[in-house]
């Protein structure tokens, strides 16, 4: 047999043997892993009629009270701090009321004494009504009158003495002074053993949810606004929460360079708002020329290819993905602008890295605590 011919199927064998052991060596290549992005969106809700503009101010409690005693006298016990929270009826301090038991005693004891001249002047003038009745001529009329008069000024006296016990009684229960409402302790001027007048301003009460934020706004803008117009209001100390808020009053008097005073109130205030504090307001103004609407911060606004051209990303719950897509604004004021074309109430859209996603992309959305 030719010995060449064994030789080539021997080598063809060979290379298909080391081909085989080659591929069954080698491990199958991972399959790439999908990283889907996480993002952080917001749901458009609040409509705005017209531009938007930010104004900041300071809090302030819609209902407080300054708190006082009604008599003056030494501080005997003061039983709250800057902060604390008291309930309607709960005792905020004391003075000290030995003063207030005397006076008391005193005028008890002179009801007493009233007493004792009403009885004799009561026998007076039984005594000299049954003398003139077993003789006429016995006893003048003028003396039985006179004797009435006393009488009669005895049974005032009676009278008039039971109403300063009275007074007397208030007066030791004003030593006590207590809260009128439900509210914070906000500012106190008092410590014990001081000594204190009628009325002095010892303690300032606040309501702890009725609050409201005052602004001023400048005439250019002061006739765009109107009581009840929607706000958003931010607090620095709360920066991961915006509060909602509707004008409650405006200044019809400007104050200083030409701004008007407005309150907005605080619709959904919780305990963590205290007067004092800082906000933002967020006004959406009611321009008759301007398009309705919808607020987004403007960090969720991406340019395009065009500089006239804007968008933000939509996300799709049913596929997990965002939609690129082309929106028209109403009026940049500070970091949000209002949308009047392109979104609608509901609609869920990303807030940050916008300038990262891409149109149809997939993603997940960020948990918020």
């Amino acid at each position: 047999m030719n010995i060449g011919f064994w030789k080539s199927r021997l080598g063809i064998f060979l290379g298909v043997l080391v081909l085989f052991l080659i591929c069954g060596c080698q491990e199958e290549a991972p399959k790439p892993i999908e990283r889907i992005r996480a993002i952080k969106t917001i749901t458009v809700a609040e409509k705005t009629l017209g531009p938007v503009r930010k104004f900041s101010g300071v809090v302030e409690a819609v209902d407080s009270s300054i708190l006082a005693f009604e008599v003056p006298g030494n501080v005997k016990e003061v039983r709250v701090k800057v902060g604390d929270r008291v309930e309607k009826g709960q005792t905020i301090a004391i003075l000290n009321e030995r003063t207030f038991l005397l006076d008391v005693q005193a005028a008890e004891a002179a009801v007493e004494r009233a007493k004792v001249q009403l009885a004799d002047k009561k026998n007076d003038l039984d005594r000299f009504q049954r003398i003139a009745k077993m003789d006429a001529g016995a006893v003048s009329q003028s003396a039985i009158d006179k004797s009435k008069a006393a009488y009669d000024s005895a049974l005032k006296n009676v009278k008039y003495t039971r109403s300063q016990v009275k007074l007397e009684k208030r007066d030791l229960e004003k030593t006590v002074l207590v809260a009128p409402f439900n509210g914070v302790i906000g500012e106190k001027y008092v410590d014990p053993f001081q000594e204190v007048k009628r009325g002095e301003r010892l303690f300032i009460l606040f309501s702890e949810r009725a609050m409201e934020v005052a602004v001023q706004i400048p005439e250019t803008v002061i006739s765009e606004i109107h009581l009840d117009l929607p706000a958003e209001i931010r607090f620095p100390t709360v920066p991961d929460h915006n509060y909602k808020g509707i004008v409650s009053e405006i200044s019809s008097v400007a104050g200083t360079a030409n701004a008007f005073p407005v309150k907005v109130a605080v619709v959904d205030a919780d305990n963590g708002i205290r007067p004092g504090m800082t906000a933002e307001v967020i006004l959406m103004l009611s321009s008759k020329d301007q398009k309705a609407g919808y607020l987004v911060p403007l960090s969720a606004v991406t340019k395009g290819g065009d500089k006239s051209d804007f968008y933000i990303f939509i996300f799709d719950k049913a596929t997990a993905t965002v939609k690129k897509t082309p929106v028209k604004g109403g009026g940049v004021r500070g970091n949000w602008v209002g949308i009047t074309e392109g979104v609608k109430a509901g609609d869920i859209i990303a807030v940050a890295g916008v300038t990262f996603l891409e149109d149809g992309q997939k993603v997940k959305l960020m948990k918020t605590n």
